[in-house]
């Protein structure tokens, strides 16, 4: 099983974690491969993904070490044993619920609950996140997050929806701990079409605006 405080400094180095919900499993796979091929190493895939578990663990042996491989959108407890068995090396729920957060810390894996108010926020660092996900964030937008920062400097948020390679910035001058980018990054409807070379360029211009955001901020 991959070393948790390793993963988190991996994510964190890399900013960036593609939140993917695939059309189908072939498709998802072609995906992944031109996220990769545009320098994108963090990979997130969703629970609503067909076969998800499947998907992972053929990317798992594909890709390896190469990529930082975890699955989210987990709403049932037992999804965090079988995302593990699968070969994922961090979890991500859209909410927070006690019982699948307990199942999710329980695994040992890198773990980020889901959350939006800041009731929500402190509940979920304090059930023992690792990082707090922010969602939706395209209805709260940087500035919340920045607000959120006043009383809790301390918790590591990243925020996913909303986030896109022109307002990377504004999300990491925010102070958060990274992105997770959906539709903006990988639309599925571009797998559907065939164009993941559209996908490809995509993924180059998102990971150089998060590293000219970073560069920016200092994070």
């Amino acid at each position: 099983m991959a070393d948790k405080k390793t993963v988190l400094s991996r994510i964190k180095e890399l900013g960036l974690v593609a939140v993917i919900r695939g059309p189908s499993v072939d498709l998802t796979l072609k995906m992944v491969e031109a996220l990769v091929a545009g320098g994108v190493q963090g990979i997130e895939i969703t629970y609503s993904t067909p076969n998800a578990a499947d998907v992972v663990k053929s990317l798992d042996a594909t890709f390896g070490q190469k990529i930082v491989l975890g699955m989210g959108t987990l709403t049932d407890p037992r999804q965090a044993v079988e995302a593990l068995n699968a070969g994922a090396t961090f979890l991500v729920s859209p909410f927070v619920e006690d019982e699948l957060g307990k199942a999710m810390l329980a695994t040992g894996l890198a773990t980020m609950i889901g959350a939006l108010t800041p009731t929500e926020v402190f509940k979920a660092y304090t059930m023992g996140s690792d990082v707090v996900k922010i969602f939706p964030g395209n209805l709260v937008g940087p500035a919340y997050i920045k607000s959120l920062k006043g009383p809790f400097p301390y918790i590591p948020m990243m925020p996913t929806g909303g986030v896109s390679a022109s307002n990377v910035g504004d999300w990491f001058a925010a102070g958060v701990f990274g992105v997770g980018a959906g539709s903006e990054l990988c639309p599925p409807a571009l797998a559907k079409e065939g164009r993941f070379t559209e996908i490809t360029a995509r993924a180059i211009e998102f990971v150089q605006a998060v590293k000219t955001a970073r560069a920016k901020t200092g994070s």
